[in-house]
């Protein structure tokens, strides 16, 4: 099968390789579109995402068809339509034109959308429903999003209104990303632009003059630090990064805040594989029963090297525009 393989000098090139077979507890899947993440080019740069690598063909998330089954599979017929994210659990990973996966993880595609944007939503959806699901919000709670035109950001907005939660304050960095969170339903003050001088005190200015409960911080790095500053003491910081600064770090230790890391690797570490399953098949009603939609995607090229060479820069340099970035892979 074609695919975007990792060569020994841990550069991608295009390639070929055999076809997975799967295991009496896997589907086959044709993948028909696959989506891009910040951990892809993470992977090739960072030694703590290096760790996740399992295979030489990268990409963690996926939509296709299911064309083969193992003995021992109940719940997909050939032919079934199907999302999910792969992480390490694959065959490969999804810049190829098939994979094999376990049942267990995977979901039937929503019936009212596309391959492409079902490809755009198991990271960004799983890891979104976790934060929602783990924080159990309180109407009350300040809350603040940092880039929340992002991927996760944008899923997770979805998510807080489809369930009424709508105290919280989130930072963009352009007038293009602020007009997309107002035509997800907030309104001009709960949106602060992150490059204008004095940042922190728009954010605060934001939520009255007033620390915030929570920060969920999708940026890291000096991003952190702000949560940091704005948070109250014995507040909630959720680390989606990893990016946490040594700054950051000791201000959260001083004002003595709760730290909850958001990992969706976490539950494949204890083989519990329910848990990816169930939050795509709760995503997924929801998106069929019109309660959210898929995230605004964008269709970068076909399965190639210059596809996810292009992909894995404008990602790096902070250029999606708030779409998801999605490869046809057939």
């Amino acid at each position: 099968m074609k695919a975007v393989i990792l060569n020994k000098n841990f550069e991608l090139e295009d390639g070929f390789t055999d076809q997975p077979q799967p295991k009496p507890h896997e589907v086959l899947i044709r993948i028909k579109a696959s989506g891009f993440n910040p951990i892809d080019y993470q992977m090739l740069e960072n030694e703590l995402e290096r760790k996740l690598i399992s295979s030489p063909i990268l990409g963690r998330e996926l939509s296709g068809i299911v064309v083969e089954k193992g003995a021992e599979v109940t719940q997909f017929n050939i032919g079934a339509e199907v999302f999910c994210g792969s992480g390490s659990m694959g065959s490969n990973g999804s810049y190829a034109e098939y994979i094999s996966v376990p049942e267990v993880i995977v979901a039937h595609k929503p019936q009212n959308i596309s391959f492409e944007q079902a490809a755009s939503i198991p990271s960004a959806g799983l890891t979104s429903l976790q934060i929602f699901k783990r924080l159990k919000l309180q109407p009350e709670q300040t809350i603040l999003i940092t880039g929340a035109a992002g991927g996760v950001g944008s899923f997770l907005i979805k998510i807080l209104l489809a369930h009424h939660i709508e105290n919280f304050v989130a930072t963009v960095g352009s007038e293009e990303n602020r007009q997309m969170l107002l035509s997800l339903g907030l309104k001009a003050h709960q949106i602060v632009n992150y490059k204008k001088e004095n940042l922190v005190q728009n954010i605060l200015k934001a939520n009255y003059h007033q620390p915030y409960d929570i920060g969920i911080d999708l940026v890291g790095n000096v991003m952190a630090e702000i949560t940091a500053e704005v948070l109250k003491i014995n507040g909630t910081y959720v680390d989606v990064t990893a990016l946490v600064t040594k700054e950051a770090h000791e201000l959260l230790f001083n004002k003595g805040t709760v730290i909850m890391n958001i990992s969706n690797y976490a539950y494949s570490m204890v083989k519990k594989y329910d848990y990816y399953k169930n939050s795509l098949e709760e995503i997924s009603e929801l998106i069929e029963n019109g309660s959210i939609a898929p995230s605004q995607h964008k269709i970068i090229g076909n399965l190639s090297l210059e596809t996810v060479l292009r992909a894995h820069s404008i990602l790096k340099n902070n250029q999606t525009q708030g779409h998801k970035l999605i490869m046809k892979n057939s």
